[in-house]
């Protein structure tokens, strides 16, 4: 490069820039329309390991041929629109160094006395360990997402197992309740039975007396009644049952009764709560209609009740659960779940819906149950729940749901 073309483009004079170079502690440098090093400052030297002497008068491509093509690219810009260029970050190694470093760079126009521009003003400022802390944070972030997503499969597993085990113990719990009037019809059969026999070898012999005729008639009388009484209670069972049952798909929209689909959730639950010395008590509005889904509306009922009788009467203490439904304006359903059990503080009140919170874990409880409900209520049911407890004072359970449920956002 010749003297003149060197005096041409050379770097400004001034003190107090020349006193910038030298003190900043970002790195400096004035490139020549070509790209040549008019001016540096030691900080950016420590770039490609050349001293401040060994890059002036050479070009970028001789000191840092890895980056060359990226700052002739720059700088032709430049020359091109006269707008500076700010924010690009440079990537390269320190000579004698295996590990990458990283510059955000900004480049602006130097102009001379006639506006044209002479030269370029770099600035570069390390950013190596904020790079390093941003790739660690993102690495973190990504590890807790995938520990985040393996929970909720987790959480989903578990959300599914207590639904099975909830039918589980309905199908228990019928069982038990079917068995009670099939057991008296088998006792009343085989009773009749015997009668039968008796009487038909009495009129065999020929000595039937109209005493004998009178009672049997009576007898066979009493045994229809006791018959046609605990063959309808499992006819009943086994019906409601079938109904509950099926609904467990969970996904079947229909349209249904709500009060009559509650009736028949709590005659399922009949033998826990005789066992437990508690009354359920069902009082719902006629003539309601809901389309909607009636395993998770059967779910809920389900799941408040037996909330209700797991955690509202410790020690065994005896009480009574109240069921009232009826219509909330035009649209909507509210089902209010009641009891005068032993009530919530406002610490247990904040955490009742929150996944796997419990207060009888040593008794065996995972603490879905109202988690399930929320959900339910919230994502499919397109409700909304209401809680409100004191101690001593029982817990009231408000649902408000509409009469068509919204369709759902997977759907």
């Amino acid at each position: 490069m010749s003297s003149s073309v060197i005096r041409e483009v050379q770097f400004p004079k001034q003190p107090a820039l020349q006193l910038i170079y030298d003190t900043a502690p970002i790195g400096l440098a004035y490139l020549s329309p070509d790209c040549r090093y008019l001016q540096i400052n030691q900080r950016l030297t420590e770039i490609c390991g050349i001293s401040v002497e060994g890059h002036l008068g050479h070009t970028v491509r001789d000191c840092v041929p890895g980056l060359a093509s990226a700052v002739e690219g720059i700088v032709r810009s430049i020359m091109e629109t006269g707008e500076p260029v700010i924010g690009i970050e440079v990537y390269g190694q320190r000579p004698g160094y295996n590990d990458e470093r990283c510059w955000i760079t900004y480049w602006h126009p130097q102009r001379g006395p006639n506006g044209n521009i002479v030269g370029v003003n770099v600035a570069a400022e390390e950013i190596t360990e904020r790079k390093r802390s941003e790739r660690e944070i993102r690495g973190a972030r990504d590890a807790a997402e995938a520990a985040l997503q393996r929970l909720k499969e987790a959480q989903d597993s578990l959300v599914e197992a207590e639904k099975l085990a909830a039918l589980g113990r309905l199908v228990a719990g019928v069982a038990h309740e079917i068995n009670s009037p099939v057991g008296t019809s088998l006792t009343v059969t085989s009773a009749l039975e015997r009668k039968t026999t008796k009487f038909a070898a009495e009129v065999a012999r020929g000595g039937l007396k109209r005493s004998s005729l009178n009672e049997f008639v009576a007898v066979v009388q009493t045994a229809s009644l006791h018959l046609a009484d605990n063959l309808a209670r499992a006819a009943e069972l086994i019906q409601a049952f079938k109904q509950v049952a099926v609904d467990q798909g969970y996904l079947e929209r229909r349209s249904f009764d709500p009060g009559e689909l509650t009736r028949q959730v709590a005659v399922s639950l009949q033998q826990e709560l005789r066992k437990n010395a508690l009354a359920l008590n069902v009082e719902c509005q006629p003539d309601l209609a809901m389309n909607s889904y009636p395993g998770q509306f059967a779910q809920v009922v389900t799941n408040l009740i037996k909330n209700a009788m797991v955690h509202a009467f410790p020690h065994a203490k005896s009480g009574s659960i109240n069921i009232e439904i009826c219509a909330c304006g035009r649209d909507d359903i509210e089902i209010v779940v009641s009891d005068d059990g032993c009530g919530m503080s406002a610490d247990l009140r904040r955490q009742a819906f929150n996944p796997f919170f419990t207060t009888r874990r040593s008794q065996g409880c995972i603490g879905l149950g109202l988690h399930i409900v929320h959900n339910i209520v919230v994502s499919r049911l397109g409700g909304r729940i209401n809680l409100e407890s004191e101690p001593d004072e029982g817990t009231r359970i408000g649902v408000i749901v509409p009469r068509v449920a919204p369709v759902p956002r997977d759907a």
